[in-house]
């Protein structure tokens, strides 16, 4: 397995990995739409990602975002994206792209890395605290949703 940053001719790969993903969390399927999405991101540098690869093949991805903290002024990551594809679970390869992450947090000297996942993801649940990993029950987090966006 390797672990690194994925090559811009990877892009049809990670797309497919990001669609699973989306599906994963019920939204529809949408190739195109994710190929878009992660292009601008990456020509954007607004994200970083990390692929997971074995015997030549993508077969996970995580993905952060930039965040500040004003009240510690500092950097920190949020992990938006964590996806190994079911086939292949089980063999430590979400582990290692967690620490693909954390390494990442610690080599651009940010605070720390920031996550969420539905309360139903027993997989997640289960590997975060294995990675260190604190679960917040300090704070309340709140969303609101813009009722005039749309998306496809």
């Amino acid at each position: 397995m390797k672990i690194y940053t994925p090559h811009p001719e990877q892009l049809d790969a990670l797309a497919a990995l990001f669609d699973a993903y989306r599906v994963f969390y019920r939204k529809k399927s949408d190739l195109q739409g994710a190929k878009a999405f992660l292009q601008e991101r990456m020509e954007q540098k607004q994200s970083v990602v990390f692929v997971a690869e074995v015997d030549g093949d993508l077969v996970g991805f995580t993905q952060l975002y930039p965040l500040f903290s004003s009240t510690n002024m500092a950097k920190l990551w949020l992990l938006n994206d964590l996806y190994v594809q079911p086939k292949i679970r089980g063999k430590a390869i979400g582990k290692a792209l967690l620490k693909a992450a954390q390494d990442h947090c610690v080599a651009t000297q940010a605070k720390g890395l920031s996550l969420e996942t539905e309360k139903t993801n027993q997989i997640g649940n289960g590997l975060y605290p294995k990675m260190d990993f604190v679960c917040d029950d300090e704070h309340n987090f709140y969303y609101w949703e813009n009722p005039s966006f749309s998306s496809s």
